[in-house]
Order: structure tokens, then C-alpha cells, then sequence
């Protein structure tokens, strides 16, 4: 393994190409949309506020006064968003070099999406599910591009369960185990798409990665919890800032030795933080027959079909 640490001077140029970060205004999104625009890459950040969008768009271009920065609104909790979203991209853009499906929650209560979905399994795997296989036909036809999924340490703690798969059951409800779940479908989307695109002979690749122990507002329903107030100082000191966590799906998303199927994380201890490179994940999320089995459920669920 290279030991080296790969930071954003190892980020090669990124002009001329069109960048599509979900979630893009906060967090790990928005430290990757500022790498993204600093290599003057043109930046679409997908928000579901577009007030908190554009706030972003105004910290980017702070940083970056020549950037190119576009806000388009996007509710991962609704196919009817994706939908409009995707149609909206299609008729400003003619090209996808890369989709970094960021966006996420995490240990929410429990709550349904607009279409039924579990709110966690709907957000963070089924609404990308839709909106990787919409956007389809553009990024197979942007040479060379990128589908980057950002999965979670918390895959490694939960299988894929296809009884009560939507958590349809309020009173079976968990909802670490929910986030865990659909952090672990990140994961199996990732290598099933790997797997039809080689096989289709695409020059297209599938990522992903995982920013480690980062701390963001993605835990912000934990906050909620006493201990986590009281502790909130001392965690924010002892985490990794958003920025160190974004540097393995910034390098998953740019790096030119990257290759499809890998997962990338921080090389620290268990993962935690470090320098980003190439990991393992769970033995479960290479069952291949499970994976195969979300991305026929995910098909029926949302109506979209990634790879015909």
C-alpha cells in the first residue's frame, strides 16, 4: 500500500467537468463541493433547501471567487423530487463526470418518505437508487465517469433482512439498526453496479466510501440525548472535522488510480480518521445474492431501472 498521504495537492485538475454532490450544503457534501470548486470542476449542489443551498453556494465562492457553482433542489424523500431533479439536470447539462450520492440521515425517528418508505432506507439508498439509474443515460454517455455512494463504519453492524425490509412495522422499528442497514445497501448498490457495468463493457465505475468517525450535523437526532449534550465539547474535539472526513469520497471520486468496486475510508485505527485510502468492508456486503436482491426490490420500489 502506498504510504504517502494523499491530500488535495494529489487532486488532479478538474475542469471541464460537471460534479453533482447530493446533500452539497453541509457537512461532508459541502467539504466536498469546496475541493470540487477549488479544482474548477462545475459544482451542482443538490439540496433539498434551496436557502441553505445557496447560503452554501456563497461559502464556496468565498473561498473560491471563480467557481462555478449551480443549486438545484432535490428531495431524496420524494420520487417525485428525484424525478424533477433529474429532468431539470438533463435539459441544463450534457454531460455527468461524477455523482457523489452524499446526502444522508442518520438515526431518525421513525417516519415514513412521501412514496412509504422507512425515511432512513428511503433517503440514503432508495431515493439515490433513483436518481442514479434517472441520470443513467447521461453518465454512460460522459466518458470516464464516476458514481460515488457514501456508505458508514455502521454497515459492519447489521445484515440485510428482507422481512420487515422497509421497517414497515413501526413497533419493529430500530433505528440504529435502520441506519445500519441502509448504510450496508449503499454498499451492495455499489458493487452491484460495479458488476453490470463491467459486464455491459461500460467505461463508467462505482465507488465508494465512508468518511470514518467524522462529526457532522448527521447526528443531530443523538444530540438530542443528554449524555450527547453534555459530551457534545469534548466529541467535537476528539472527531475529525467534515473536511478530514470528505478526503476519502473526494479521492474515491477523483483520484485517477481509483478503480470501480473499491471503498475507500480513513487508514487510521479501526478506520476512525486517517489519511483516505483503499479499505475492506463487511464480509456481508459482498453476498452477491443479497445485493442482487435489493436492486430487483429497489427497481420495483422505485420504478427505475439504473441498467436496462
Amino acid at each position: 500500500m502506498n504510504r504517502k498521504k494523499w491530500t488535495l495537492d494529489d487532486m488532479p485538475s478538474q475542469k471541464g467537468k460537471v460534479v453533482v454532490i447530493t446533500g452539497g450544503n453541509s457537512g461532508l457534501g459541502l467539504e466536498s463541493a469546496k475541493a470540487f470548486a477549488l479544482k474548477e470542476a462545475e459544482v451542482v449542489l443538490a439540496c433539498r433547501s434551496a436557502a441553505k443551498g445557496n447560503d452554501a453556494k456563497a461559502e464556496i465562492l468565498k473561498e473560491s471567487p471563480d467557481a462555478i457553482v449551480d443549486v438545484m433542489e432535490l428531495d431524496l424523500m420524494k420520487l417525485s423530487s428525484v424525478k424533477s431533479f433529474a429532468e431539470e439536470f438533463k435539459k441544463k447539462y450534457s454531460q455527468l463526470n461524477i455523482l457523489m450520492n452524499n446526502a444522508g440521515i442518520m438515526t431518525s425517528p421513525y417516519a415514513l418518505t412521501e412514496d412509504g418508505f422507512e425515511s432512513q432506507m428511503g433517503t440514503n439508498h432508495l431515493g439515490h437508487f433513483a436518481l442514479t439509474g434517472l441520470l443513467m443515460d447521461l453518465i454512460l454517455g460522459t466518458p470516464n465517469s464516476r458514481v460515488v455512494n457514501v456508505s458508514s463504519l455502521a454497515h459492519k453492524q447489521w445484515r440485510m433482512s428482507f422481512e420487515n425490509s422497509l421497517s414497515e412495522y413501526p413497533n419493529k422499528y430500530n433505528k440504529m439498526r435502520a441506519y445500519a442497514r441502509s448504510k450496508l445497501a449503499n454498499l451492495f448498490f455499489t458493487y452491484e453496479l460495479q458488476r453490470r457495468l463491467e459486464a455491459a463493457k461500460h467505461d463508467c465505475i462505482a465507488v465508494a466510501a465512508h468518511p470514518g468517525a467524522s462529526y457532522t450535523n448527521l447526528g443531530r437526532h443523538l444530540e438530542k440525548k443528554f449524555i450527547a449534550k453534555v459530551l457534545k465539547p469534548l466529541i467535537i474535539k476528539a472527531l475529525p472535522s467534515p473536511k478530514s472526513g470528505a478526503m476519502p469520497q473526494i479521492r474515491a471520486a477523483s483520484d485517477p488510480a481509483v478503480k470501480g468496486g473499491e471503498y475507500y475510508g480513513p487508514a487510521g485505527f479501526m478506520q476512525l480518521s486517517g489519511r483516505p485510502v483503499k479499505v475492506k468492508s463487511a464480509k456481508t456486503s459482498h453476498n452477491t445474492e443479497d445485493a442482487k436482491k435489493l436492486w430487483e426490490m429497489s427497481e420495483k420500489l422505485t420504478g427505475v431501472r439504473p441498467l436496462k
